[in-house]
């Protein structure tokens, strides 16, 4: 009888012990590593990119409408990087880092010919200014056909994006749909537009027109990222108080072009009475959003307080 009733025990404890050995794996293969890494303060978190067995299906965003389909965009990334414009990106080497992420995430013209090594190859997802859309168009094979498996994510004001005939950007690409039929571009609608107005407004209380603001490609890209991925790896972006830290490190406003200094750009539009960037502010919004969403940045590291 002894021996029957240690026999259930074993296997009752076996049971159990099989039991959470499955609940640790559930738990570590949905655990973001980095992330939790950066929250007990290691400066040196490594990105450690992660293929899920199941992805989650595409998640369908209607504020973004293909131009030439008219259907809403769908999107669904588990970890995404975004990769910044920044000159800090000069001389990182985390190009294949990069490239091993679900989803990777660029702005405006940034190119990565000639810049692999640092900023990687891949580009999934492309967020674009109004105004930087004819950049894109000096070099059309690249950007669109070349490159056709990119989504482009336009943003700009409706004046620019009205669909009447009277909207230059849209009209530009309209026609760049008809060249390149199998280009991924979509529109952010006018609706979108006045939301990430509001989400302004209400991180910082400050109305953006009233206080002369322009929202950074940067301000729609997070908006857009924060919804579609499950964890983001911001590469390259300085944070709020980087340009006042003694000894910073001083680079190009972006790695692909010499000239203007990131920080005496940084302070030019911030303090722009009108038609500015208010890059420190968005950076102070972003500090905060990462403390809400799984958001990580390195090269450099922030310290979130």
């Amino acid at each position: 009888m002894a021996c029957i009733l240690k026999r259930k025990s074993v296997i009752a404890v076996s049971f159990i012990a099989a039991f959470l050995f499955l609940l640790v794996v559930r738990l570590v293969n949905e655990a973001n590593f980095p992330l939790l890494l950066n929250c007990f303060g290691q400066p040196g978190t490594k990105w450690i990119p992660f293929s899920y067995t199941h992805r989650r299906p595409l998640r369908t965003h209607y504020g973004y409408i293909n131009v030439r389909t008219q259907e809403p965009l769908q999107l669904n990334c588990d970890l995404c990087a975004i990769v910044s414009n920044s000159g800090q990106m000069v001389g990182q080497k985390v190009g294949n880092e990069i490239d091993q992420s679900s989803c990777i995430w660029r702005m405006n013209n940034a190119p990565t010919k000639g810049y692999e090594e640092d900023v990687g190859r891949m580009t999934m997802i492309r967020v674009v200014s109004h105004t930087s859309v004819p950049l894109l168009l000096k070099n059309p094979d690249y950007f669109f056909k070349e490159a056709n498996t990119t989504i482009y994510v336009i943003w700009g004001p409706f004046r620019n994006m009205r669909k009447d005939g009277n909207g230059i950007v849209y009209n530009m690409l309209k026609k760049t749909v008809d060249v390149y039929p199998n280009a991924q571009i979509y529109v952010t609608t006018e609706k979108r537009m006045s939301y990430c107005d509001g989400v302004f407004k209400k991180e910082t209380g400050k109305d953006r027109v009233q206080s002369g603001s322009y929202l950074s490609t940067g301000w729609f890209t997070f908006i857009l990222a924060m919804d579609a991925c499950y964890g983001i790896h911001v590469y390259g972006m300085i944070n709020d108080t980087y340009c006042k830290t003694e000894g910073y490190r001083k680079v190009p406003y972006h790695y692909y072009e010499q000239g203007r200094d990131e920080c005496d750009e940084y302070f030019l539009h911030e303090h722009a009475p009108y038609g500015g960037h208010r890059f420190i502010t968005e950076k102070k919004v972003f500090a905060k959003w990462a403390k809400k969403h799984r958001i990580i940045f390195t090269h450099p590291n922030w310290t979130l307080s």
